[in-house]
Parts: structure tokens; C-alpha cells; sequence
């Protein structure tokens, strides 16, 4: 089997797993003691693991080594559902009717099943240096997250933005990863009057080289 074939097939086989266990890109890195841009890599089919990541990552999915580098698994490219990347998303208009479609992008049939999902590109650099300008995240739909999850959010009208959430007592605040760039804070009244909306979770992120 290729190099190639191979990152591939660990490819699949790790965001079949992620999505299994509702874990982020992002939520490995940390758990594994590695940098966003390899899980990144693993996800994309770009590069594989040394093996001592590989064993850990069983430790965390409670699987075997050949359930995550082996084919018998493999999944047609039929087994695949297409959904639509955006450019943006506008508040006060329905994810349906945004016109501003530029691309699509394939998830395994197993992650389109768990809920409905669109992609945003990414614009700006708000998030370095996990989430680049130019890349792509899938979102899975939802209008609540749990805090240190990176979201979706609309904000007083404005164009979605991409963030990590934070969750107090009486509010919360939308952080970007960049620190050059200041948490936005809001509490209950201004979450309603804003307002302020979640519209999704980020669960993976597409990048193009």
C-alpha cells in the first residue's frame, strides 16, 4: 500500500472516530500533547502518527490499532454526504436561504447522521494560530455549546463569527484565539437584546494546500 493510500485510509478511520465520540480536532490535540496543525495533518490524510500517538489514541477511542490504520473499515466514496460550504452567514437569514454557497465539501454518511451540518470559510485572523484565513470548518447545527468549544455566533446583526465560548454564571464571552484581539463579554440582558446566537459547533477543519 502507498504512503498515500495509507494516510487516507487513517484519515477516515480518525474522523470516523472523532465523530463517534463527538471530539474536535482541537480536543484531541490537547489530550494528546501535540500541536493543532498535526491532528490537522492526521485528519487531512496529509501525514500519520509516530505509533506511540496511535497507541494513545486507542486508549481514548477504545480501539485497537488496525481499527484506526487498516481498510477494513473503508468506506466507498458513496458513503459520503455533500454539504455546502459558505462564504458567510448573515444573521436573520435562514442557513437555507444564504446564497453565498462557494464550495462543497464530503462528510462520512456516519457524521451526516448525527445531525445536519453546513462549512464556513474562514475569513481573518482572528483565530491563529489553530484556524488559518482561508480555511474551512464544518459546523454541525446547533444553538448551544458547551464552554471551551470553538462555535459559530452572530452577534448583533453581524456576519457569523468563529470563536471559542466561554460560559459564567450570568454570561459569557466569545474569545478569540489570537491574542491580539480582545474577548468580547456579554451578559443575559445583552445576549437577548444583542442578540447574541449560537449557531453551530465546529467539529473539523478543512485545509487546502
Amino acid at each position: 500500500m502507498s504512503e498515500r493510500n495509507f494516510n487516507i485510509i487513517f484519515s477516515e478511520r480518525l474522523r470516523f472516530y472523532l465523530n463517534k465520540y463527538d471530539m474536535t480536532q482541537l480536543e484531541l490535540s490537547k489530550r494528546l500533547g501535540v500541536g493543532t496543525t498535526s491532528v490537522y495533518n492526521w485528519c487531512n490524510g496529509i501525514k500519520t502518527p509516530r505509533m506511540d500517538k496511535v497507541d494513545a489514541m486507542c486508549r481514548i477511542f477504545n480501539c485497537t490499532r488496525a481499527d484506526l490504520m487498516e481498510d477494513t473499515h473503508r468506506h466507498s466514496s458513496n458513503n459520503t454526504t455533500k454539504i455546502k460550504i459558505y462564504g458567510r452567514v448573515a444573521a436573520g437569514i435562514p442557513i437555507e436561504a444564504i446564497e453565498d454557497v462557494i464550495d462543497e465539501e464530503e462528510i462520512p454518511e456516519e457524521m451526516a447522521r448525527t445531525g445536519e451540518f453546513f462549512g464556513l470559510k474562514i475569513s481573518g485572523n482572528s483565530m491563529e494560530p489553530d484556524i488559518h484565513n482561508g480555511d474551512t470548518v464544518i459546523v454541525r447545527r446547533q444553538n448551544d455549546a458547551e464552554s471551551d468549544e470553538i462555535v459559530i455566533a452572530l452577534i448583533n446583526g453581524n456576519d457569523g463569527v468563529c470563536k471559542r465560548l466561554k460560559k459564567y454564571t450570568d454570561s459569557i464571552a466569545l474569545i478569540s484565539l489570537n491574542p491580539n484581539y480582545e474577548p468580547m463579554y456579554f451578559n443575559q440582558a445583552e445576549i437577548l437584546s444583542k442578540p447574541v446566537k449560537i449557531i453551530g459547533k465546529v467539529v473539523e477543519l478543512r485545509r487546502k494546500f
